[in-house]
């Protein structure tokens, strides 16, 4: 009788803890990926110079937006660090850097700034770019607005054989495998460069393909258009 009830009472426990545990720990995710917390000047400072932790530097960049949209005029102190955020090594920190710089268009180093990013190497930043230049009646990046409009083609990275990953019509997020390509010693991905949907496949399943192939096509998502 003992060990029975011994046993439900510890049923109940266990019930109890993941109730719990699933309740605080998708608030903890949304608490610490949220950029909504607001940050001292100090801890802007600190987020924009050590970059090692990408998401609270983005969560920097973003209440620097905050500070220009209700007009701060001493958010200018951090400009020439938003500025610099532009040539670092993580592509999601250049895409937010990218966005902020679109929020002055006042600011003619952003201006210069935001020109050189077209020719960045990810596609989001250079679509984030090109819209930020909207803002200052540039229209230099123009070509790469519709291009985004029209679809992104997926390129074969390596000569191989083709291994579609998704079917026409699935959503991508940023690096989402879209398919493999079979060289015969290694199985290189191909990722998604942006967030949208695979709109069609421009090669066969199984398919031969070469390097610089177009293999298919990705629509921009809702958000992006």
């Amino acid at each position: 009788m003992h060990s029975s009830r011994g046993v439900a009472t510890r049923w109940v426990v266990l019930v109890i803890a993941l109730t719990v545990l699933s309740v605080i720990v998708p608030y903890f995710i949304w608490h610490t990926n949220w950029f909504g917390n607001p940050l001292t000047d100090a801890q802007i400072q600190h987020d924009l110079t050590h970059t090692d932790q990408p998401r609270s530097t983005q969560h920097a960049l973003s209440q620097i937006a905050d500070h220009i949209i209700r007009g701060d005029k001493s958010v200018t102190r951090w400009y020439p660090d938003v500025a610099r955020l532009a040539t670092c090594p993580i592509p999601q920190i250049r895409e937010t850097a990218a966005w902020v710089m679109g929020q002055d268009n006042t600011a003619p180093r952003f201006h210069e700034t935001l020109l050189g990013m077209l020719d960045d190497s990810e596609p989001l930043v250079r679509m984030n770019a090109a819209l930020a230049l909207v803002r200052f009646h540039d229209a230099s990046g123009h070509a790469i607005i519709v291009k985004m409009l029209a679809g992104e083609p997926l390129l074969a990275p390596k000569d191989g054989k083709l291994k579609r990953v998704l079917d026409v019509g699935q959503g991508v997020a940023t690096d989402t495998v879209v398919a493999r390509i079979l060289t015969g010693k290694t199985d290189v991905e191909v990722l998604a460069g942006a967030p949208g949907s695979l709109a069609q496949w421009r090669a066969a399943d199984g398919a031969t393909v070469a390097a610089g192939q177009p293999i298919a096509v990705l629509s921009p998502s809702s958000q992006m258009v």
